[in-house]
């Protein structure tokens, strides 16, 4: 099409999120756009959307920034229209609508449809691939067409891997989380749609799937009335070109033992598990409503290790909240210390309007709140060196990424994209390429990453 109009869709925040900007580029392209994504505010083009993420006050000011940045272009002729969407827009539509009149329009999560009607997707392009399903459920939901070519999303991942999003929304009632009033009540995608869209991946090249939602702990209890994870984990175990299944953000209570033994048992599914545990005082876990108790967590991570040896375990703690003593903190430490997670990561207490934890009146300052995110990493730098260290001499299945400068960036089975830890391989054999697997042995090791060199 001549003229044909320049769409940049902006994406921040988590996967999930990114899963979303992926299904509106597709919805874009389909009807005729000329799509871009995170390109910076400088490119000239007709039509900017940002995908915000309103989660903790550091994301909403990232979101806002990029929305100034935007609009600066904006002023300088360089777009046309600016549109926001996302949980910013969701959580903020009046008060963001004042203080950012240059935006042409604000919409919420369930709103892609109204979005595409104001675009003029249906009357101006091709009507039949106006998706009228947005309001409903924002999650791809794939078709087949003749040449058989994945339909429903744009990857803006690498080609090996992308994210499948298994629900919407949560159903948890935790403190500190404005989630469920962003995004809703837990909504399972049925399993069979959610087969199809990862066999479409894996037709199309991709060969780790790594599986999101709020809680993939909850999966299936809103749709079958009965844990489901490990039943859908049996399914995509049998797709032949995916190689990797990872999980990600699994509640731990209750949490779904079957997968122990699906783990042990299928090579396809990664020997690794991000469990948020944000505490382990019961005085804090109590106050952010988490509904189980410090037992609940030393038990679970012993039947994982016993069970899974090899087991790579990711945790994020929330350190500041409300009410945490000096006491509570050294007992969080302590745990971190004594449990030598593989994998955490550490946020600061952000005090979040319409929260339960934002009533209470025993606030941590700031200051302190710093310190303490800096306390646990520093003893988590340690304990992933110690471990590190432990690797050289191992040999170990990588999946190469890309090349950048002297080296091929890969990741092990133990390592998700972005946030883990990533395996260095010097750039000196030209038969390596992304996306393959191969066979790498550790000649050394940094604090998070590793220094291998592949066995051909």
């Amino acid at each position: 099409m001549k003229n044909t109009p320049k769409i940049n869709v902006i994406s921040l925040g988590c996967a999930k999120n990114l899963i979303d900007s992926e299904i509106l580029l597709f919805q874009l392209q389909s009807n005729g756009y000329e799509i871009i994504h995170n390109a910076p505010p400088e490119t000239k083009l007709d039509i900017v959307i940002i995908n915000t993420c309103g989660f903790i006050s550091d994301a909403k000011q990232e979101s806002i920034d990029v929305i100034l940045d935007f609009i600066k272009a904006k002023m300088q002729g360089l777009i046309k229209k600016i549109y926001v969407i996302g949980c910013l827009s969701q959580r903020y539509k009046n008060e963001i609508k004042n203080e950012f009149p240059e935006v042409d329009e604000f919409f919420g999560t369930n709103q892609l449809s109204a979005l595409l009607k104001q675009l003029k997707t249906c009357s101006e392009f091709n009507r039949t691939t106006c998706s009228e399903q947005f309001d409903k459920l924002t999650v791809a939901r794939s078709r087949t067409i003749k040449n058989n070519r994945l339909t429903g999303r744009v990857l803006t991942t690498l080609a090996h891997y992308a994210y499948l999003k298994i629900a919407e929304g949560c159903d948890r009632k935790c403190s500190f989380c404005i989630i469920p009033s962003i995004r809703g009540k837990y909504r399972s995608r049925p399993i069979e749609e959610i087969f199809s869209e990862a066999n479409m991946l894996a037709q199309n090249g991709v060969k780790e799937i790594i599986l999101v939602s709020q809680d993939i702990s909850y999966y299936g209890i809103d749709l079958y009335r009965k844990q489901m994870l490990p039943n859908l984990l049996e399914k995509l175990a049998g797709i032949n070109k995916i190689e990797w299944i990872r999980l990600q953000y699994a509640y731990p209570a209750p949490f779904p033992d079957r997968i122990i033994q699906i783990m042990n048992q299928s090579e396809k599914l990664c020997k690794y598990l991000d469990i948020p545990f944000q505490h382990i005082s019961n005085k804090i876990l109590y106050k952010m409503q988490r509904g189980h108790s410090s037992k609940t967590i030393i038990r679970l991570i012993s039947k994982l290790r016993e069970s899974v040896p090899d087991i790579a375990l990711r945790t994020t703690l929330l350190v500041g909240h409300p009410g945490e003593s000096e006491k509570d903190f050294r007992q969080l430490a302590a745990f971190v210390k004594n449990t030598e997670f593989d994998r955490l990561g550490v946020f600061g207490y952000s005090d979040e309007q319409g929260t339960s934890s934002y009533n209470y009146l025993d606030k941590i300052p700031k200051n302190i709140i710093r310190q303490r995110v800096k306390d646990i990493m520093f003893i988590q730098s340690e304990i992933s060196y110690r471990l590190n260290q432990n690797k050289i001499g191992h040999i170990i299945k990588v999946l190469v990424d890309y090349k950048e400068g002297e080296y091929f960036i890969a990741r092990s089975e133990f390592d998700s994209p972005e946030v883990d830890n990533e395996v260095l391989i010097p750039a000196t054999d030209d038969r390596i390429k992304s996306g393959e697997f191969y066979k790498v042995q550790i000649i050394n090791a940094e604090h998070y990453d590793l220094i291998g060199k592949i066995i051909l």
